[in-house]
């Protein structure tokens, strides 16, 4: 891998924004899927160095966001239960229930810890076989092999006081119901890297194909991202639809073939709700019948849980691409990173996060602070 520095220079970056306003003739809505390329291009603002004919739009791309709140409520209850080590990385603590969150269960006595990798909370399931150990398994493609990895070597090892909350979403059925959505104003997308690192580049020519919308996958940084959107404009003003891969010192077209087996042999394909959105058929993973007795949700009876999203929390929105964070009414008052209504502002990859941390725009009282990062401005690293 190189120094990312290089993927950090302003001169190169004024060469490709240069190439994409010599290229643009009209208005294109382009789609970053991933939550990490939202941070970046709001924190170095792309959005506002790009021609004001290129919308950004903020896709589902973040693995903390998109998880139901159903789902929480189920971690909650399980959470809460004697007897019981919850394990979760870090960002799942602070993402609101019904009533409460994590830390609020482990400030009550609920035996919450924080973990680094699966594998942590596996070691801690053999430390204390008199306990129930769980692991709050979210995220898309990219989490899901460590995750299907941990359920194996419990099931290896006997380690049968381990389970796995899991919570894996799909990113392809994601990019189908978005563009089956009758508001969707999607016309190309940038693909999340890391996912296709895992699984490949292979679900989506047939989608370019069908929707007639190029993809272009591209990295983290702000020139990937800036690369992703010149190769998906040029797309677009000669009419094409294909996918292309912009990434290629970390994805092969193939993506990783241990891993992509991993999780072909410890999951099985899902239909699965995303929080704000809905049940999107297809587009998760749960365990495969044969490692269903480390499935947390049938061993603590939590499978009947259902909920109903807050109506003043309009992160659904935001997740479809139909709101900017700022436009809604809650962003930066009722709603912040100490006091969040949604997911989108607590996590590290959320876009209402993003636009808190980085900018504060619009007519709301978000606005009071207004603050952009450019290239000129602050450089880039």
């Amino acid at each position: 891998m190189k120094y990312l520095e290089e993927f950090q220079d302003p001169e190169l970056a004024k060469r490709l924004l240069a190439d994409i306003r010599a290229t643009v003739t009209r208005p294109w809505a382009l789609m970053e899927v991933c939550g990490g390329q939202t941070h970046s291009i709001i924190r170095h603002g792309l959005d506002q160095l790009l021609p004001e004919e290129i919308e950004l739009i903020h896709g589902p791309g973040c693995p903390v966001c998109v998880t139901p709140l159903e789902v929480i409520d189920k971690a909650l209850e399980i959470a809460a239960r004697p007897g019981v080590i919850f394990c979760s990385f870090g960002d799942m603590l602070r993402v609101p229930g019904s009533d409460r969150d994590l830390f609020q269960v482990k400030s009550a006595g609920g035996d919450v810890r924080v973990v680094y990798s699966p594998l942590d909370a596996l070691r801690i399931a053999q430390q204390n076989p008199d306990r129930q150990v769980v692991f709050f398994g979210i995220g898309f493609e990219t989490t899901a092999p460590p995750n299907a990895m941990t359920v194996y070597q419990a099931d290896r090892l006997g380690i049968r006081n381990f389970s796995l909350l899991v919570s894996h979403v799909r990113v392809p059925p994601a990019i189908t119901a978005l563009m089956e959505s009758p508001t969707c104003r999607v016309q190309a997308f940038l693909a999340a890297g890391h996912v296709c690192s895992v699984m490949g580049t292979g679900e989506y020519p047939e989608l370019a194909q069908r929707y007639r919308v190029p993809i272009v996958v591209t990295g983290f940084e702000p020139l990937d991202i800036l690369e992703g959107v010149r190769r998906a404009v040029r797309q677009l003003e000669a009419g094409e639809a294909a996918v292309e891969n912009a990434y290629r010192r970390a994805v092969r077209d193939e993506g990783n073939p241990a891993a992509r087996a991993m999780i072909e042999d410890v999951f099985e394909v899902t239909d699965r709700a995303w929080r704000g959105i809905g049940v999107i058929p297809g587009s998760g993973w749960r365990l495969a019948e044969k490692y269903r007795a480390f499935d947390a949700e049938e061993r603590f009876s939590v499978a009947g849980i259902t909920t109903v999203e807050p109506a003043e929390c309009r992160s659904g929105e935001v997740l479809q691409g139909l709101l900017k964070p700022h436009e809604c009414e809650a962003f930066g008052t009722l709603c912040t990173p100490r006091t969040p209504l949604g997911a989108t502002m607590v996590s590290s990859e959320g876009a209402c996060a993003a636009y808190y941390l980085y900018r504060r725009l619009g007519s709301g009282a978000g606005a009071a602070s207004t603050t952009s990062t450019t290239w000129e401005a602050s450089p880039v690293g």
